[in-house]
């Protein structure tokens, strides 16, 4: 059975889904917004709250660093200045993981490049997260996969080849792996979330966990997830969809994401074993609403039964009707009134008929 462990957390076929609340960048840069996104996460049910870590002058070419950056979801004049406007350094990762553990909620990080990795590994994080845009990025994916933490790769805008290549890279070094489907749109369209990728990735990838980092705006699509196999789900998490900043438009406000972990947890429950039975709290109302077999009409002792002298009623507390073919053709042993059960001790041959309704 394929199973992944985070921070003593084990993440399996038969198990609940593990529910990523992904902080990214929301927190707009301030410590005390991210830990009170951590607080509020964890008390909506999140296993784990997902930062983003950027080595940003190494990660960037000077163009794009320096490149203009003015519009209303800018935190600075270049891409450069914004980008390291959001960004936590040393002392402030060390607060939040030490926080995060104090309140009961995981921290995992998305490692953008190399001096990143080696940072958070520094720091010990439980897990790391791989971006999407670098599912191409082997030298990345093998310098993570060394530490031998728990891995979490996305999948958006690659293909098949892409997620393959990737898995093959990986899986010699560190088979902690988890894989989501993934689409990189901000918001992602319905039509194009593609969520059947996740059957295809358990069928291909028997030894990774599979999951779905999802764009959209809603939580159905994670429950849908959830019924193809996905077990860890990843969700953009704000507490303004209004907030300056690109992603929190399609981010669940605390509402939104504790309905989620609810739902998911519901149906961990609701999927039960497969195995068709009633149970008892069923035996009541099925009585109630359910159907016997009665006389149609008054009938005298000696009357052999005919179908116009049968009627189905309820409540449900008799012969049930699909044993009407066994009592046609009997003969009463006894005056029966309109409405009186029909059983198969008032007709002839009673014992003959209880051994074969009990057949």
């Amino acid at each position: 059975m394929r199973k992944l462990s985070i921070d003593g957390v084990n993440i399996q076929d038969d198990g609940g889904c593990y529910v990523i609340a992904e902080i990214g960048n929301n927190h707009q840069g301030k410590l005390e917004t991210a830990m009170e996104m951590f607080r509020v996460a964890r008390e909506c049910g999140a296993n784990a709250v997902k930062l983003q870590k950027r080595d940003n002058r190494s990660l960037y070419t000077k163009a794009s660093y320096n490149k203009p950056y003015e519009n209303e979801n800018s935190f600075g004049k270049t891409y450069g200045e914004h980008r390291e406007f959001l960004e936590f350094g040393w002392s402030e990762y060390r607060e939040l993981l030490d926080y995060a553990r104090e309140i009961g909620v995981t921290v995992i990080a998305t490692a953008f490049d190399i001096p990143s990795a080696d940072f958070l590994a520094k720091l010990d994080i439980p897990a790391f997260k791989v971006a999407s845009g670098d599912l191409k990025n082997i030298p990345l994916l093998t310098h993570i996969a060394a530490f031998g933490k728990p891995m979490i790769v996305s999948t958006g805008g690659g293909s098949m080849d892409d997620v393959n290549r990737a898995y093959d890279a990986i899986m010699p070094i560190n088979p902690r792996l988890g894989i989501l489907q993934c689409t990189a749109g901000y918001p992602a369209e319905f039509e194009e979330l593609n969520l059947r990728v996740i059957t295809t990735f358990r069928e291909r990838f028997p030894h990774a966990t599979i999951g779905l980092s999802s764009h959209d705006n809603g939580i159905a699509m994670a429950i849908a997830a959830f019924m193809l196999g996905a077990r860890i789900v990843e969700k953009h998490f704000t507490f303004n969809h209004t907030w300056k900043g690109t992603d929190h438009a399609f981010s669940l406000e605390p509402g939104g994401f504790r309905k989620l972990v609810r739902d998911l947890s519901r149906l961990k429950v609701a999927i039960g074993d497969g195995v068709k039975r009633t149970y008892e709290s069923e035996v009541e109302p099925i009585i109630k609403m359910g159907k016997k077999l009665v006389a149609a009409r008054d009938l005298p002792e000696g009357h052999t039964l005919r179908r116009e002298d049968l009627a189905i009623k309820s409540p449900g507390d008799g012969l049930p009707p699909y044993d009407m073919d066994k009592v046609i053709g009997r003969v009463t042993c006894q005056p029966m009134a309109e409405d009186e059960d029909i059983s198969f001790e008032k007709l002839n041959g009673a014992e003959r008929w209880q051994q074969l309704a009990a057949s």
